[in-house]
Protein backbone atom coordinates (compact mmCIF):
# COMPACT_ATOMS: atom_id res chain seq x y z
CA UNK A 1 0.00 0.00 0.00
CA UNK A 2 1.24 3.52 -0.73
CA UNK A 3 1.99 5.69 2.34
CA UNK A 4 -0.94 7.72 3.67
CA UNK A 5 -0.65 11.35 2.61
CA UNK A 6 -2.00 14.06 4.89
CA UNK A 7 -4.37 16.35 3.01
CA UNK A 8 -3.32 19.98 3.13
CA UNK A 9 -5.85 22.03 5.08
CA UNK A 10 -4.57 25.57 5.85
CA UNK A 11 -7.82 26.65 7.50
CA UNK A 12 -7.80 23.83 10.04
CA UNK A 13 -4.05 24.29 10.52
CA UNK A 14 -4.63 27.93 11.48
CA UNK A 15 -7.30 26.89 14.00
CA UNK A 16 -4.84 24.43 15.55
CA UNK A 17 -2.17 27.13 15.69
CA UNK A 18 -4.51 29.40 17.66
CA UNK A 19 -5.27 26.57 20.10
CA UNK A 20 -1.53 25.91 20.42
CA UNK A 21 -0.91 29.59 21.14
CA UNK A 22 -3.46 29.44 23.97
CA UNK A 23 -1.81 26.33 25.41
CA UNK A 24 1.56 28.10 25.20
CA UNK A 25 0.23 31.15 27.06
CA UNK A 26 -1.05 28.79 29.78
CA UNK A 27 2.48 27.29 30.08
CA UNK A 28 1.21 23.96 28.72
CA UNK A 29 4.20 23.59 26.43
CA UNK A 30 3.90 19.86 25.67
CA UNK A 31 0.28 20.37 24.63
CA UNK A 32 1.32 23.36 22.50
CA UNK A 33 3.97 21.24 20.76
CA UNK A 34 1.38 18.57 20.00
CA UNK A 35 -1.03 21.14 18.52
CA UNK A 36 1.68 22.88 16.47
CA UNK A 37 2.69 19.42 15.18
CA UNK A 38 -0.88 18.79 14.01
CA UNK A 39 -0.91 22.18 12.28
CA UNK A 40 2.41 21.35 10.56
CA UNK A 41 0.96 18.06 9.28
CA UNK A 42 -1.84 20.02 7.61
CA UNK A 43 0.37 22.84 6.28
CA UNK A 44 4.09 22.13 6.52
CA UNK A 45 4.92 25.08 4.26
CA UNK A 46 4.04 27.63 6.94
CA UNK A 47 7.21 28.92 8.64
CA UNK A 48 5.25 30.37 11.58
CA UNK A 49 4.19 26.91 12.79
CA UNK A 50 7.78 25.64 12.80
CA UNK A 51 9.07 28.74 14.61
CA UNK A 52 6.26 28.61 17.17
CA UNK A 53 6.97 24.95 17.88
CA UNK A 54 10.64 25.86 18.24
CA UNK A 55 9.95 28.31 21.09
CA UNK A 56 7.73 25.74 22.83
CA UNK A 57 10.64 23.27 22.67
CA UNK A 58 12.91 25.98 24.09
CA UNK A 59 10.59 26.40 27.08
CA UNK A 60 10.96 22.66 27.78
CA UNK A 61 14.77 22.97 27.42
CA UNK A 62 14.63 20.82 24.29
CA UNK A 63 17.14 23.01 22.50
CA UNK A 64 18.16 20.42 19.91
CA UNK A 65 14.56 20.12 18.74
CA UNK A 66 14.17 23.91 18.82
CA UNK A 67 17.17 24.32 16.52
CA UNK A 68 15.76 21.71 14.10
CA UNK A 69 12.36 23.44 13.96
CA UNK A 70 13.82 26.93 13.58
CA UNK A 71 16.09 25.66 10.80
CA UNK A 72 13.03 24.22 9.05
CA UNK A 73 11.25 27.60 9.39
CA UNK A 74 14.26 29.25 7.70
CA UNK A 75 14.26 26.64 4.91
CA UNK A 76 10.55 27.30 4.30
CA UNK A 77 11.04 31.08 4.31
CA UNK A 78 14.66 32.33 4.30
CA UNK A 79 13.45 35.86 5.05
CA UNK A 80 11.34 34.91 8.07
CA UNK A 81 13.08 36.83 10.87
CA UNK A 82 11.64 34.78 13.76
CA UNK A 83 13.30 31.64 12.41
CA UNK A 84 16.74 33.18 12.99
CA UNK A 85 15.59 34.68 16.28
CA UNK A 86 14.35 31.33 17.64
CA UNK A 87 17.42 29.41 16.47
CA UNK A 88 19.77 32.05 17.88
CA UNK A 89 17.99 31.89 21.24
CA UNK A 90 18.29 28.08 21.33
CA UNK A 91 21.99 28.19 20.45
CA UNK A 92 22.44 30.78 23.16
CA UNK A 93 20.71 28.58 25.76
CA UNK A 94 23.20 25.82 24.91
CA UNK A 95 26.13 28.21 25.36
CA UNK A 96 26.90 28.17 21.62
CA UNK A 97 27.49 31.92 21.36
CA UNK A 98 29.33 31.87 18.04
CA UNK A 99 26.49 30.01 16.28
CA UNK A 100 23.97 32.36 17.92
CA UNK A 101 25.94 35.37 16.66
CA UNK A 102 25.56 34.23 13.03
CA UNK A 103 21.77 34.05 13.43
CA UNK A 104 21.52 37.49 15.04
CA UNK A 105 23.72 38.97 12.31
CA UNK A 106 21.29 37.55 9.75
CA UNK A 107 18.36 38.85 11.79
CA UNK A 108 19.87 42.34 11.70
CA UNK A 109 20.26 42.12 7.90
CA UNK A 110 16.58 41.19 7.50
CA UNK A 111 15.40 43.80 10.03
CA UNK A 112 17.99 46.63 9.81
CA UNK A 113 15.72 49.19 11.49
CA UNK A 114 14.43 46.96 14.30
CA UNK A 115 15.87 48.29 17.62
CA UNK A 116 15.26 44.92 19.31
CA UNK A 117 17.29 43.08 16.64
CA UNK A 118 20.09 45.65 17.05
CA UNK A 119 20.08 45.19 20.83
CA UNK A 120 20.19 41.39 20.60
CA UNK A 121 23.09 41.53 18.12
CA UNK A 122 25.10 43.90 20.31
CA UNK A 123 24.60 41.73 23.39
CA UNK A 124 25.60 38.62 21.43
CA UNK A 125 28.72 40.34 20.09
CA UNK A 126 29.66 41.29 23.66
CA UNK A 127 29.18 37.68 24.81
CA UNK A 128 31.39 36.33 22.00
CA UNK A 129 34.09 38.94 22.70
CA UNK A 130 34.05 38.00 26.38
CA UNK A 131 34.34 34.32 25.46
CA UNK A 132 37.31 35.01 23.19
CA UNK A 133 38.99 37.04 25.93
CA UNK A 134 38.49 34.26 28.49
CA UNK A 135 39.91 31.72 26.03
CA UNK A 136 42.92 33.97 25.39
CA UNK A 137 43.82 34.36 29.07
CA UNK A 138 42.99 30.79 30.14
CA UNK A 139 45.81 28.76 31.64
CA UNK A 140 46.63 25.38 30.04
CA UNK A 141 45.20 22.48 32.06
CA UNK A 142 48.67 21.13 32.86
CA UNK A 143 49.61 24.46 34.49
CA UNK A 144 46.42 25.05 36.44
CA UNK A 145 46.65 25.18 40.21
CA UNK A 146 43.88 24.30 42.61
CA UNK A 147 42.13 27.40 43.91
CA UNK A 148 41.24 25.40 47.04
CA UNK A 149 44.92 24.94 47.89
CA UNK A 150 45.39 28.71 47.99
CA UNK A 151 42.63 29.33 50.57
CA UNK A 152 43.06 29.18 54.35
CA UNK A 153 39.67 29.99 55.85
CA UNK A 154 41.22 30.40 59.33
CA UNK A 155 42.88 33.63 58.19
CA UNK A 156 39.54 35.22 57.23
CA UNK A 157 38.45 37.62 59.96
CA UNK A 158 34.88 37.63 61.21
CA UNK A 159 33.71 41.17 61.98
CA UNK A 160 32.41 41.79 65.51
CA UNK A 161 29.08 43.02 64.15
CA UNK A 162 28.42 39.71 62.32
CA UNK A 163 25.43 38.09 64.05
CA UNK A 164 24.86 35.09 61.79
CA UNK A 165 25.59 31.36 62.14
CA UNK A 166 29.13 30.46 63.28
CA UNK A 167 31.10 27.21 63.13
CA UNK A 168 32.99 26.78 66.39
CA UNK A 169 36.32 25.10 65.58
CA UNK A 170 36.44 22.56 62.74
CA UNK A 171 33.19 20.66 63.26
CA UNK A 172 29.94 21.50 61.47
CA UNK A 173 27.17 20.74 63.96
CA UNK A 174 23.41 20.37 63.61
CA UNK A 175 22.93 23.50 65.74
CA UNK A 176 25.05 25.48 63.29
CA UNK A 177 23.15 24.10 60.29
CA UNK A 178 19.78 24.95 61.87
CA UNK A 179 20.93 28.51 62.63
CA UNK A 180 22.28 28.85 59.07
CA UNK A 181 18.97 27.63 57.60
CA UNK A 182 17.08 30.12 59.74
CA UNK A 183 19.38 32.93 58.55
CA UNK A 184 18.95 31.89 54.93
CA UNK A 185 15.19 31.77 55.39
CA UNK A 186 15.36 35.41 56.48
CA UNK A 187 17.61 36.26 53.49
CA UNK A 188 20.73 36.75 55.61
CA UNK A 189 24.11 35.72 54.22
CA UNK A 190 26.61 33.32 55.75
CA UNK A 191 30.01 34.87 56.48
CA UNK A 192 32.68 34.08 53.88
CA UNK A 193 34.87 32.38 56.48
CA UNK A 194 32.24 29.75 57.23
CA UNK A 195 31.22 29.42 53.58
CA UNK A 196 34.88 28.68 52.73
CA UNK A 197 35.05 26.15 55.56
CA UNK A 198 31.94 24.28 54.37
CA UNK A 199 32.96 24.19 50.70
CA UNK A 200 36.55 23.15 51.42
CA UNK A 201 35.50 20.40 53.84
CA UNK A 202 32.97 19.12 51.29
CA UNK A 203 35.68 19.06 48.63
CA UNK A 204 37.81 16.88 50.91
CA UNK A 205 34.93 14.41 51.40
CA UNK A 206 34.02 14.28 47.70
CA UNK A 207 37.58 13.82 46.43
CA UNK A 208 37.87 10.61 48.42
CA UNK A 209 34.83 9.03 46.74
CA UNK A 210 34.82 6.90 43.58
CA UNK A 211 32.93 8.06 40.47
CA UNK A 212 30.28 5.41 41.24
CA UNK A 213 29.33 5.25 44.92
CA UNK A 214 27.78 2.17 46.52
CA UNK A 215 25.22 2.91 49.25
CA UNK A 216 24.22 0.31 51.83
CA UNK A 217 20.80 0.67 53.46
CA UNK A 218 20.40 -1.82 56.35
CA UNK A 219 17.20 -3.88 56.64
CA UNK A 220 14.43 -1.93 58.32
CA UNK A 221 16.01 1.41 57.40
CA UNK A 222 14.97 3.85 54.68
CA UNK A 223 16.71 6.08 52.14
CA UNK A 224 15.38 9.14 50.26
CA UNK A 225 16.26 10.19 46.70
CA UNK A 226 15.46 13.74 45.51
CA UNK A 227 15.77 15.11 42.00
CA UNK A 228 16.61 18.57 40.66
CA UNK A 229 16.20 21.44 43.14
CA UNK A 230 17.53 24.22 40.88
CA UNK A 231 18.08 26.91 43.48
CA UNK A 232 14.57 26.68 44.96
CA UNK A 233 15.71 26.97 48.58
CA UNK A 234 12.28 27.41 50.14
CA UNK A 235 11.07 24.23 48.43
CA UNK A 236 14.17 22.46 49.77
CA UNK A 237 13.20 23.55 53.28
CA UNK A 238 9.73 22.15 52.60
CA UNK A 239 11.26 18.77 51.64
CA UNK A 240 12.98 18.67 55.03
CA UNK A 241 9.73 19.75 56.71
CA UNK A 242 7.85 16.87 55.03
CA UNK A 243 10.52 14.20 55.24
CA UNK A 244 12.80 15.23 58.12
CA UNK A 245 16.27 16.76 58.23
CA UNK A 246 19.15 14.63 56.90
CA UNK A 247 20.76 12.44 59.57
CA UNK A 248 22.39 9.05 59.87
CA UNK A 249 18.91 7.53 60.34
CA UNK A 250 17.33 9.70 57.63
CA UNK A 251 19.85 9.79 54.75
CA UNK A 252 19.31 11.55 51.41
CA UNK A 253 20.73 11.46 47.90
CA UNK A 254 20.26 14.67 45.92
CA UNK A 255 20.58 13.68 42.29
CA UNK A 256 22.20 16.72 40.65
CA UNK A 257 21.13 20.15 39.38
CA UNK A 258 21.22 21.76 42.81
CA UNK A 259 21.88 25.17 41.28
CA UNK A 260 20.95 27.53 38.39
CA UNK A 261 17.63 29.07 37.33
CA UNK A 262 16.32 29.49 40.88
CA UNK A 263 17.78 32.58 42.56
CA UNK A 264 18.58 30.96 45.90
CA UNK A 265 21.13 28.54 44.47
CA UNK A 266 23.89 29.58 46.88
CA UNK A 267 21.62 28.87 49.86
CA UNK A 268 20.74 25.45 48.40
CA UNK A 269 24.33 24.37 47.74
CA UNK A 270 25.65 25.59 51.10
CA UNK A 271 22.80 23.74 52.84
CA UNK A 272 23.51 20.45 51.06
CA UNK A 273 27.27 20.84 51.56
CA UNK A 274 26.80 21.69 55.26
CA UNK A 275 24.83 18.49 55.83
CA UNK A 276 27.57 16.58 53.98
CA UNK A 277 30.13 18.04 56.40
CA UNK A 278 27.94 17.43 59.45
CA UNK A 279 27.39 13.75 58.63
CA UNK A 280 28.79 12.39 55.34
CA UNK A 281 26.55 9.30 55.47
CA UNK A 282 23.43 11.50 55.82
CA UNK A 283 23.93 13.34 52.53
CA UNK A 284 24.96 11.88 49.18
CA UNK A 285 25.37 14.20 46.20
CA UNK A 286 25.47 13.35 42.49
CA UNK A 287 26.62 15.64 39.70
CA UNK A 288 24.05 17.04 37.29
CA UNK A 289 24.60 18.73 33.94
CA UNK A 290 24.17 22.11 35.71
CA UNK A 291 27.14 21.48 38.00
CA UNK A 292 29.43 22.87 35.30
CA UNK A 293 31.07 26.17 34.39
CA UNK A 294 29.29 26.54 31.06
CA UNK A 295 25.82 26.15 32.59
CA UNK A 296 26.58 28.26 35.67
CA UNK A 297 27.84 31.08 33.47
CA UNK A 298 24.53 31.22 31.59
CA UNK A 299 21.82 30.19 34.06
CA UNK A 300 22.58 32.28 37.13
CA UNK A 301 24.76 30.46 39.66
CA UNK A 302 27.97 32.24 38.66
CA UNK A 303 26.29 35.65 38.84
CA UNK A 304 24.64 34.82 42.14
CA UNK A 305 27.89 33.64 43.77
CA UNK A 306 29.72 36.72 42.48
CA UNK A 307 26.96 38.96 43.89
CA UNK A 308 26.61 37.26 47.29
CA UNK A 309 30.22 36.14 47.90
CA UNK A 310 33.13 36.75 45.47
CA UNK A 311 34.92 35.78 42.25
CA UNK A 312 37.12 33.39 44.25
CA UNK A 313 34.05 31.41 45.27
CA UNK A 314 33.01 31.12 41.60
CA UNK A 315 36.30 29.32 40.89
CA UNK A 316 36.08 27.27 44.07
CA UNK A 317 32.57 25.96 43.37
CA UNK A 318 33.59 25.07 39.80
CA UNK A 319 36.48 23.05 41.20
CA UNK A 320 34.34 21.29 43.82
CA UNK A 321 31.64 20.43 41.27
CA UNK A 322 34.29 18.46 39.38
CA UNK A 323 34.68 16.28 42.49
CA UNK A 324 31.03 15.20 42.62
CA UNK A 325 30.40 11.49 41.93
CA UNK A 326 28.53 10.64 38.71
CA UNK A 327 26.20 7.86 39.91
CA UNK A 328 25.16 5.77 42.92
CA UNK A 329 23.93 2.20 43.45
CA UNK A 330 21.65 1.45 46.41
CA UNK A 331 22.05 -2.06 47.87
CA UNK A 332 23.39 -3.36 44.54
CA UNK A 333 19.88 -3.04 43.04
CA UNK A 334 18.92 0.59 42.30
CA UNK A 335 21.05 2.63 39.89
CA UNK A 336 20.70 6.40 40.44
CA UNK A 337 22.05 8.92 37.94
CA UNK A 338 21.15 12.47 36.96
CA UNK A 339 20.56 12.02 33.22
CA UNK A 340 20.47 8.52 31.82
CA UNK A 341 22.06 5.66 29.92
CA UNK A 342 24.45 5.20 27.05
CA UNK A 343 24.89 5.26 23.28
CA UNK A 344 26.43 1.76 23.41
CA UNK A 345 25.35 -1.50 25.05
CA UNK A 346 27.52 -3.45 27.44
CA UNK A 347 28.48 -0.62 29.81
CA UNK A 348 29.29 -2.14 33.20
CA UNK A 349 29.28 -0.49 36.60
CA UNK A 350 33.04 -0.94 36.64
CA UNK A 351 33.27 1.24 33.51
CA UNK A 352 31.42 4.04 35.32
CA UNK A 353 33.61 3.67 38.39
CA UNK A 354 36.68 3.99 36.13
CA UNK A 355 35.63 7.38 34.66
CA UNK A 356 38.07 10.19 35.47
CA UNK A 357 35.42 12.69 36.53
CA UNK A 358 37.68 15.49 37.77
CA UNK A 359 36.99 17.78 34.82
CA UNK A 360 34.33 19.86 33.13
CA UNK A 361 31.79 17.55 31.45
CA UNK A 362 32.85 16.59 27.90
CA UNK A 363 30.45 16.88 24.94
CA UNK A 364 30.37 13.12 24.29
CA UNK A 365 31.20 9.81 25.92
CA UNK A 366 30.02 8.02 29.07
CA UNK A 367 30.30 10.99 31.42
CA UNK A 368 28.36 13.28 29.08
CA UNK A 369 25.62 10.67 28.62
CA UNK A 370 25.27 10.04 32.36
CA UNK A 371 24.59 13.75 32.87
CA UNK A 372 22.52 14.59 29.76
CA UNK A 373 20.58 11.62 28.34
CA UNK A 374 16.80 11.14 28.50
CA UNK A 375 14.44 8.16 28.16
CA UNK A 376 12.16 7.93 25.12
CA UNK A 377 8.93 5.95 24.60
CA UNK A 378 10.25 4.27 21.42
CA UNK A 379 12.61 1.30 21.54
CA UNK A 380 16.26 1.71 20.61
CA UNK A 381 18.11 5.01 20.62
CA UNK A 382 17.45 8.38 19.07
CA UNK A 383 18.89 11.88 18.93
CA UNK A 384 18.56 14.02 22.03
CA UNK A 385 15.86 16.67 22.06
CA UNK A 386 18.35 18.75 24.06
CA UNK A 387 21.09 18.63 21.44
CA UNK A 388 23.47 16.88 23.90
CA UNK A 389 23.52 13.21 24.92
CA UNK A 390 20.86 10.89 23.48
CA UNK A 391 17.39 9.42 23.98
CA UNK A 392 17.14 5.74 24.94
CA UNK A 393 14.27 3.25 24.94
CA UNK A 394 12.98 0.58 27.31
CA UNK A 395 15.07 -2.13 25.62
CA UNK A 396 18.26 -0.16 26.38
CA UNK A 397 17.19 0.20 30.03
CA UNK A 398 16.33 -3.52 30.28
CA UNK A 399 19.69 -4.63 28.85
CA UNK A 400 21.66 -2.30 31.13
CA UNK A 401 19.84 -3.62 34.20
CA UNK A 402 20.33 -7.24 33.13
CA UNK A 403 24.02 -6.73 32.33
CA UNK A 404 24.63 -5.30 35.81
CA UNK A 405 22.19 -7.43 37.86
CA UNK A 406 20.14 -4.36 38.81
CA UNK A 407 16.38 -3.89 39.26
CA UNK A 408 15.69 -0.19 38.64
CA UNK A 409 17.05 3.06 37.17
CA UNK A 410 16.20 6.30 39.00
CA UNK A 411 17.07 9.52 37.21
CA UNK A 412 16.08 13.19 37.26
CA UNK A 413 16.91 15.93 34.70
CA UNK A 414 13.35 16.46 33.35
CA UNK A 415 10.45 18.45 34.78
CA UNK A 416 7.36 16.25 35.20
CA UNK A 417 3.80 17.47 35.86
CA UNK A 418 3.38 15.19 38.89
CA UNK A 419 7.01 15.50 39.99
CA UNK A 420 7.77 12.00 38.76
CA UNK A 421 7.10 9.57 35.94
CA UNK A 422 7.40 5.78 35.80
CA UNK A 423 8.49 4.53 32.36
CA UNK A 424 10.10 1.61 30.55
CA UNK A 425 7.82 -1.10 31.92
CA UNK A 426 8.32 0.14 35.48
CA UNK A 427 12.10 -0.17 35.25
CA UNK A 428 12.84 3.57 35.13
CA UNK A 429 11.60 6.39 37.36
CA UNK A 430 12.21 10.10 36.77
CA UNK A 431 12.08 12.20 39.96
CA UNK A 432 12.10 16.01 39.87
CA UNK A 433 12.04 17.98 43.13
CA UNK A 434 11.59 21.62 42.01
CA UNK A 435 7.80 22.28 42.13
CA UNK A 436 6.40 25.09 39.95
CA UNK A 437 9.78 25.10 38.22
CA UNK A 438 10.98 28.61 37.37
CA UNK A 439 7.77 29.96 38.95
CA UNK A 440 5.82 29.10 35.83
CA UNK A 441 5.59 25.38 35.01
CA UNK A 442 2.87 24.55 37.57
CA UNK A 443 4.35 21.09 38.22
CA UNK A 444 4.50 19.24 41.52
CA UNK A 445 7.78 18.13 43.07
CA UNK A 446 8.51 14.59 44.24
CA UNK A 447 10.87 12.48 46.30
CA UNK A 448 11.29 8.70 46.52
CA UNK A 449 11.66 6.79 49.80
CA UNK A 450 13.15 3.31 49.59
CA UNK A 451 12.70 0.89 52.50
CA UNK A 452 15.20 -1.94 52.88
CA UNK A 453 15.30 -4.81 52.19
CA UNK A 454 12.68 -4.82 49.40
CA UNK A 455 13.52 -1.26 48.18
CA UNK A 456 9.99 -0.72 46.89
CA UNK A 457 9.84 2.93 45.77
CA UNK A 458 7.41 5.00 47.81
CA UNK A 459 6.83 8.27 45.91
CA UNK A 460 5.79 11.41 47.82
CA UNK A 461 4.65 14.48 45.87
CA UNK A 462 4.40 18.07 47.06
CA UNK A 463 3.47 21.53 45.80
CA UNK A 464 5.52 24.72 45.72
CA UNK A 465 5.70 26.98 48.76
CA UNK A 466 5.93 30.79 48.71
CA UNK A 467 9.34 32.45 48.46
CA UNK A 468 10.60 36.05 48.68
CA UNK A 469 10.00 38.17 45.60
CA UNK A 470 13.24 37.39 43.80
CA UNK A 471 12.49 36.11 40.32
CA UNK A 472 14.12 33.00 38.83
CA UNK A 473 17.14 33.80 36.64
CA UNK A 474 17.65 37.08 38.55
CA UNK A 475 21.42 36.56 38.38
CA UNK A 476 21.49 34.91 34.93
CA UNK A 477 23.42 36.06 31.89
CA UNK A 478 21.86 39.39 30.85
CA UNK A 479 21.58 38.25 27.27
CA UNK A 480 19.71 35.06 28.17
CA UNK A 481 17.25 36.98 30.36
CA UNK A 482 16.21 38.91 27.25
CA UNK A 483 14.71 35.67 25.90
CA UNK A 484 13.24 34.12 29.06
Amino acid sequence: MPPTMTTKNPTRAEELKLLANEAFKAHKYSQAIDLYSQAIELDEGNAVYWANRAIAHTKLEEYGSAIQDATKAIEVDPKYSKGYYRRGAAYLAMGKFKEALKDFQQLKKICPNDPDATKKLKECEKAVMKLKFEEAISVPKSERRSIADSIDYRTVDVESQYSGARIEGDVVTLDFVKKMLDDFKNQKCLHKRFAYQIVLQTRKHLRELPSLVNINVPDGKHFTVCGDVHGQFYDLLNIFELNGLPSEDNPYLFNGDFVDRGSFSLEVILTLFAFKCMCPSAMYLSRGNHESKSMNKIYGFEGEVRSKLSDTFVELFAEVFCCLPLAHVINEKVFVVHGGLFSVDGVKLSDIKAIDRFCEPPEEGLMCELLWSDPQPQLGRGPSKRGVGLSFGADVTKRFLQDNNLDLVVRSHEVKDEGYEIEHDGKLITVFSAPNYCDQMGNKGALIRFEAPDLKPNIVTFSAVPHPDVKPMAYANNFLRMFS
